[in-house]
């Protein structure tokens, strides 16, 4: 039996899906069992409407004067975003930045395991980096394919970026997490998100200025 096909929702309402579902992990942790639509989005920044707009992929539901079940909602969103089970990631260039997201102890809450991480000189990482192993670059095909991993955070420099993500496209990888100032060439159906923190500073002081 075929899966019903996945609706189609805007990148901008994937991105405040995974607003919303924070602010309801702090209800939850909270003991808040429901929440109004204009409480919600006042806790996520957004407006009402817009809230109210957003959660329309999911169909008409909440109950008129009460709002929104918490649990019910983030596991409806879970479920959408996909993080209702731990997915493994992969981390290539074990280096300074590398070794801090090696250390953050948040992703596996949020729905992430950093399986293994990889790099061209592995062996000068594993003494400093004791909970996930750091291997060798031609380990990571096999990886890949053992742990069944399809998303992979890339933190190596930007002269070795474009000849690790074809390594990492040949092994399988779907979708990849650039820190790296590189701006990569791949496949259509390969997916990229940048994060440049000069870009995002830049684009602070521009807005301080006004």
């Amino acid at each position: 039996m075929k899966k019903p096909p996945r609706p189609v929702i805007p990148p901008k309402t994937i991105y405040r899906m995974s607003v919303y579902l924070r602010c309801l992990q702090r209800l939850k942790a909270n003991g808040i069992q429901t929440v109004s639509s204009e409480a919600l989005a006042g806790a996520a920044g957004v407006k009402p409407t817009q809230l109210r707009k957003d959660l329309t992929h999911f169909g008409q539901f909440g109950t008129r004067g009460l709002g929104y079940d918490v649990l019910q909602l983030s596991k409806m969103i879970s479920d959408l975003l996909g993080t209702n089970r731990l997915q493994p990631v992969v981390l290539i260039g074990a280096g300074n930045l590398g070794t801090a997201l090696l250390s953050y102890r948040g992703f596996e809450e949020e729905g992430f395991e950093i399986v293994a991480a990889f790099d061209l000189d592995a062996d000068r990482h594993r003494e400093r980096i004791k909970k996930v192993p750091v291997l060798d670059m031609d380990r990571l095909p096999r990886t890949v394919r053992d742990a069944g991993v399809r998303m992979a955070i890339l933190t190596v420099p930007a002269a070795a970026a474009q000849e690790v993500a074809n390594a990492l496209v040949e092994a399988g990888i779907a979708g990849i997490l650039n820190f790296s100032p590189a701006m990569l060439s791949v496949p259509d159906h390969v997916m990229v998100k940048n994060v440049n923190l000069a870009i995002e500073l830049e684009n602070l002081s521009y807005f301080l200025q006004q």
